[in-house]
C-alpha cells in the first residue's frame, strides 16, 4: 500500500509509461481509479465472467452492473421504458429525459440527489421518493447518505446540509432528483 502522494506520483509515472510504450500491456488491478486513469480499453470480470468492456468513459457513462455502477459512483437501475418513464424492475418509476422504449438501464449520481425533511411544494424535480436513511459515511467534506424505501439509493450532501437536516440513521427523508440528472441507456 502507498500514501496518497506516492499513489499519485507512481500513478502518473505509469502513464507516462503506458503511453510510450509500443506494444499492447495488460493491468490487473482492483483499484477503479487506476484502472479508469491507465487503461485504454477495460474489461471487468465480476464473480469470474466478464460483464463488460470498453473504453473507460463508456464504461464510467453506461455501466451495466450494480458492481460497476458502485465503482463509477453512480445509483443504477433496472427497467422498462415507455418514452420518457421508465418502471423499474423493483421499485417506482423514473422519469428521464430520453425517449425510449424496451429494456433500460437508468443511472444518476449520488451528487444529483436532493434530500428534504418534509414533501417539497413547487419543486421541479420530476421524481421525487419517500426514504429512510440508512447509513452516514464522511468522505472529507461530504457525507454519503445510504437510502432505503420507495427506492434505495445514495445521496451525496455537504456536512452543513447533513446537519441541517438533522439526518441520522433512521431519519425519514424526501429524496429529489431532476429528470436532467439521470441517464437512460438500452439494456
Amino acid at each position: 500500500a502507498l500514501d496518497a502522494r506516492t499513489r499519485l506520483e507512481v500513478r502518473a509515472q505509469l502513464r507516462r509509461h503506458l503511453a510510450e510504450f509500443e506494444a499492447v500491456a495488460v493491468l490487473v488491478t482492483h483499484d477503479p481509479l487506476d484502472a479508469m486513469v491507465l487503461a485504454d480499453r477495460l474489461v471487468v470480470v465480476e464473480d469470474g465472467s466478464v460483464v463488460q468492456e470498453g473504453g473507460p468513459a463508456d464504461i464510467a457513462r453506461r455501466p451495466r452492473t450494480d458492481y460497476i455502477a458502485r465503482l463509477v459512483g453512480l445509483n443504477l437501475y433496472r427497467g422498462r421504458a415507455e418514452g420518457h418513464t421508465v418502471r423499474l424492475d423493483a421499485g417506482p418509476g423514473i422519469t428521464t429525459t430520453e425517449d425510449l422504449s424496451g429494456p433500460v438501464f437508468v443511472a444518476f449520481p449520488p451528487s444529483a440527489v436532493t434530500l428534504y425533511d418534509e414533501r417539497p411544494a413547487g419543486s421541479s424535480a420530476r421524481n421525487l421518493w419517500r426514504c429512510e436513511v440508512a447509513g452516514l459515511e464522511s468522505h472529507g467534506d461530504q457525507i454519503r447518505v445510504d437510502l432505503t424505501g420507495e427506492l434505495p439509493l445514495a445521496a451525496d450532501l455537504t456536512t452543513v446540509a447533513a446537519a441541517e437536516l438533522g439526518l441520522h440513521p433512521g431519519a425519514r427523508v424526501w429524496a429529489a432528483v431532476k429528470a436532467t440528472q439521470t441517464h437512460a441507456y438500452p439494456a
